[in-house]
């Protein structure tokens, strides 16, 4: 599947398919780009298609791909699952959040590329998180301007990636604190928050803390079973 370019900045670029609008205000010409709530409404909204696949998102959002689909697989892992389904969905974060650290554009194995949802389950699952997700960015605004830098990007791929791992490990309700380390993360990106990223930050380190103190007692434990 040809990748889809963001010049090495992902979530940092403007996004065309979410047609930024263009208004007049005293004689200058503002460019307003829509949040993430406002597109996803909207493709599923959209009656000309039939289903929705990852592909279709990965087109359709640009230069916010990466960072808007960390958010939509992470988003699921901080919600009470099914055994298992982390391992699922967790596999994409870690493709993603490895290119982000690395600075590349955005690109998914053919397997999870090609999956998709009718339009109706998409439309249904969009009206559940839209409302959460809307209040969220009315909190997010342009701030700390260093940490939306490509190195600072890097960065925070790294800890989405290491946090994508830990999403991977088969321990009961510990997919919910990486995954939102993830999201705030993913949102302080797409809108250039470094607040969020600090906080993003910060949760990842209590995350690790988190992680690390469960399988320290679990091995501990088969130690002295074992002995």
């Amino acid at each position: 599947m040809p990748s889809q370019g963001e010049g090495g900045e992902t979530g940092l670029q403007p996004d065309p398919a979410c047609g930024d609008r263009k208004r007049r205000r005293g004689g200058t010409r503002l460019r307003e780009r829509r949040h993430l709530s406002q597109f996803l409404t909207q493709l599923a909204q959209d009656d000309s298609r039939e289903r929705i696949s990852v592909t279709d998102l990965l087109v359709l959002l640009e230069g916010r791909a990466t960072a808007g689909l960390l958010l939509l697989f992470g988003f699921p892992n901080m919600l009470p699952m099914p055994p298992g389904t982390s391992g699922i969905l967790g596999l994409p974060l870690v493709y993603l959040s490895l290119q982000m650290m690395l600075g590349r554009p955005p690109w998914l194995p053919r397997f999870i590329a090609e999956r998709s949802l009718p339009r109706a389950d998409f439309a249904a699952i969009i009206r559940r998180s839209t409302p959460f997700l809307a209040r969220a960015e009315r909190l997010l605004a342009p701030r700390i301007a260093a940490l939306s830098s490509p190195v600072a990007l890097r960065l925070a791929g790294a800890l989405c990636f290491g946090l994508s791992l830990v999403l991977l490990l088969p321990i009961p309700l510990g997919n919910m604190l990486p995954a939102a380390a993830i999201c705030v993360f993913a949102l302080g990106v797409l809108e250039r928050d470094g607040l969020w990223m600090i906080t993003g930050c910060l949760l990842a380190v209590l995350s690790f803390a988190v992680v690390s103190g469960v399988v320290w007692a679990f091995l501990r434990g088969l130690a002295l079973l074992l002995g």
